[in-house]
């Protein structure tokens, strides 16, 4: 299945949900569980990248690139989900986290005294 620009957040939302409940692990999919694998999967995305210079790791080949895809998905997967398991609206808590963090990192402007 290939992404299209009318995907939403709440549709694959709804895929993942489906996809578990099919498979009959909702017993399994407890908010410490889904946060303990989002987390094995940040760590093997993390893994990804080691012993990588930066240079390298600005540049993926196409199997890298690939992998890192994979394990990208995977956290954001765990992460829609424990979200989901906790009634939590994702785009709501980010923008309400980015206004709590333009008040806590205010923007500066440079200095234009040399």
């Amino acid at each position: 299945m290939t992404a299209t620009k009318d995907d939403t957040i709440d549709n694959l939302r709804k895929a993942i949900s489906h996809f578990v409940a099919e498979r009959h692990w909702e017993p399994f999919q407890t908010p410490k569980n889904l946060a303990m694998a989002m987390i094995v999967e940040a760590a093997e995305l993390v893994e990804e990248f080691q012993w990588l210079t930066e240079e390298e790791s600005q540049k993926l080949d196409g199997q890298k690139r690939q992998a890192v895809s994979d394990e990208l998905a995977d956290v954001l997967i765990y992460l829609i989900h424990l979200a989901d398991s906790l009634e939590i609206d994702l785009l709501q808590a980010a923008h309400e986290k980015t206004e709590r963090n333009k008040e806590k990192y205010p923007a500066t402007t440079p200095s234009l005294d040399l």
